[in-house]
């Protein structure tokens, strides 16, 4: 049987430059059997074993491939849904059995064999396909859920499984107006309470929820929907589970050797040794592999912070410096660069987002102006100022207000995105209603306040589930969300604030236009740490009617409130979270007003408007 790598396949491979290794290494049907292909340079002997030889070491051997370090070979009379393994026996005369690393499928966890996979998906989304590149644009409205599958909806305790998931979430999603899902991890993990960022297969979705084909036809429905799809993607490090990667070949392959570069301290797992370039090979296919098989839309990178520097969460002597002494994770940053350029070479109309938490400069700056390459960045000191000072009771918030205004020193330097993420909810940081202070409707109001202040700002929205009910629980993966607590009419007004919220991010051109922009941003009132009130404007093209916000951080209500705008005519109140069908108490300005010929605020027009307690109010120019 023909191998089905060329001399080009493994010169790229070996070179680091192979993006699509899934297509070549593996297990693959071919005419009257199954090949098989995975690199193990240092082994002495690899062989495939599985139901059919009795997991028999050696009873099928695999051929090594001239000086690649692939071994390969093909087996008749092997298919589709085949359970196997490869026994490598390493230099050290050990007889290791590996999970295929370029598996399609995994067996259900605890179990831990691959299965062989021939997708028969016929995809039908299109049109979402054709014209997605408009969807997660940094001048297009991104609003994102992000969502745990195993712990989102169940069935008597049971989890679902894709399809019935996907239906669901897309009619939820849909309701809530949110552009895109982000599903935490779904490729495939052996530990369920790592939520999935634990990865041992690196090509497979996990099991858990069903086969590869419930997977694609999951996003296959939600496209057709017009809700995009991205998943968290984790290259900073993987389990050290026997079956794994780790120490794959009886050699430190996939890891650096030195535990000082090789082993994370906060996550006992081992670290990528991105400098080889077959794992760098690795790496780039299976970003690819999962926009090519699967059609997602964006890859969020999880842990990038602790790839860039050598000295991450590690004390002196537990890391190794560069010669000259830095701390800089040279090969790391290379690889996040090649990585990047690889995704946008291949689909230029997907966005890739990093998880990152330092002031590392130009993380979505293009690698050709000495940047990471990434679409976005998560905005993690905006998420850490805000709920800081949101926690504290509004009497003392005055003290605080410059944890509200300087975001705004550096909002322009990156593509952010603001994340209201599952990680502030676990651990005992309580729930996002449970951290605020008050009564129960203050902390409605409140809630209220935080989401339309989110959606108000520079850059694109992230919330995690459980968010729009207002569950005053904190996230835990064994059980589904309390979604009765929707059923309440102050909860309810929570989902229904967020639903107008996204309608009119989506609608209203100055709230998303200049997400990225220094110019979609201006401070009208930043300054009135006495009434804790902020107001801004929000700008798209020249032609675009004008937003402007004013946000009350009290639950003292400021009536007669002048605020200075750039334009005359009439402005519409377009939001009002104090409305009483979000359960507020129904303050607000009547639906809008014209504004008089007083200059305040820099301006030579101004409005008197009431902004409610713990309220945001929004006005568009008309006319």
């Amino acid at each position: 049987m023909p191998s089905l790598l060329t001399s080009d396949d493994l010169f790229l491979f070996n070179q680091g430059t192979h993006h699509r290794l899934y297509q070549k290494l593996g297990a693959h049907v071919v005419e009257g059997g199954t090949t098989f292909g995975v690199w193990a340079p240092n082994a002495q002997q690899v062989s495939v074993i599985g139901d059919w030889n009795g997991w028999r070491a050696g009873a099928d051997p695999l051929s090594p491939r001239e000086s690649s370090g692939i071994w390969e070979g093909t087996l008749p009379g092997i298919g589709h849904g085949a359970r196997y393994k490869y026994a490598i026996t390493g230099p050290d005369g050990v007889t290791r059995e590996k999970a295929d690393p370029f598996a399609a499928r995994a067996e259900h966890p605890p179990a831990t064999a691959s299965v062989v996979w021939q997708a028969q998906h016929v995809w039908g989304d299109g049109a979402w396909m054709k014209g997605r590149g408009n969807t997660l644009g940094h001048r297009a409205p991104v609003s994102i859920y992000e969502l745990h599958l195993g712990s989102w909806r169940r069935d008597h305790g049971e989890v679902l499984g894709y399809r019935e998931l996907g239906e669901q979430i897309g009619v939820h999603v849909g309701n809530l107006g949110f552009t895109h899902i982000e599903l935490m991890p779904i490729l495939e993990h052996p530990f369920y309470g790592s939520w999935g960022y634990q990865v041992t297969g690196f090509f497979a979705p996990t099991t858990r929820y069903g086969a590869p084909d419930d997977l694609m036809a999951m996003i296959d429905g939600l496209h057709q929907r017009g809700i995009g799809v991205i998943i968290d993607w984790v290259p900073a490090h993987f389990p050290t589970d026997a079956h794994g990667l780790g120490v794959f070949d009886g050699t430190h392959l996939f890891e650096h050797a030195d535990p000082r570069r090789g082993f994370h301290p906060d996550w006992t797992s081992f670290i990528f040794n991105y400098g080889r370039h077959e794992v760098k090979s690795f790496l780039i296919s299976s970003a690819v592999s999962w926009l090519d098989r699967y059609h997602i839309d964006g890859l969020r990178v999880d842990g990038v912070a602790s790839m860039l520097y050598r000295d991450y969460s590690r004390k002196p002597g537990e890391w190794v410096p560069n010669e000259d002494g830095s701390n800089h994770d040279r090969d790391a940053i290379a690889f996040l660069q090649d990585m990047n350029r690889a995704v946008y070479a291949a689909y230029p109309d997907v966005q890739t987002i990093a998880e990152e938490s330092t002031a590392w400069g130009g993380v979505s700056r293009p690698p050709e102006h000495g940047g990471l390459g990434f679409g976005y960045k998560w905005d993690l000191g905006w998420m850490h100022d805000t709920l800081s000072f949101l926690e504290k009771d509004p009497v003392h918030r005055q003290h605080h207000h410059d944890q509200l205004t300087f975001r705004a020193i550096y909002a322009h330097t990156e593509n952010y995105v603001l994340p209201l993420s599952h990680d502030e909810v676990v651990h005992g940081k309580h729930s996002l209603i449970g951290k605020l202070p008050g009564d129960p409707w203050q902390r409605c109001a409140t809630l209220r306040l935080l989401y339309g202040y989110q959606w108000t700002l520079p850059g694109k929205k992230l919330l995690f589930m459980g968010g729009e009910l207002g569950v005053w629980g904190e996230w835990n993966h064994d059980v589904e969300l309390d979604w009765a607590i929707g059923n309440h009419p102050a909860h309810a007004g929570i989902a229904r604030w967020l639903g107008d919220l996204n309608r009119v991010y989506r609608t209203v051109p100055a709230l998303h236009v200049g997400d990225c922009e220094q110019a979609g941003f201006k401070w009208i009132v930043g300054d009135d740490r006495e009434s804790t009130v902020l107001a801004y404007s929000r700008h798209g093209q020249p032609a675009d009617p004008v937003a402007v916000v004013i946000v009350n951080f009290t639950p003292v209500p400021r009536e007669g409130y002048r605020v200075g705008v750039p334009r005359g005519g009439y402005w519409r109140e377009v939001l009002n979270s104090d409305a009483e069908i979000y359960g507020g108490s129904g303050m607000g300005n009547r639906g809008g007003m014209n504004a008089d010929a007083t200059r305040s605020h820099g301006h030579d027009q101004s409005l008197v408007i009431t902004v409610p307690p713990l309220g945001v109010v929004v006005f568009v120019a008309e006319g």
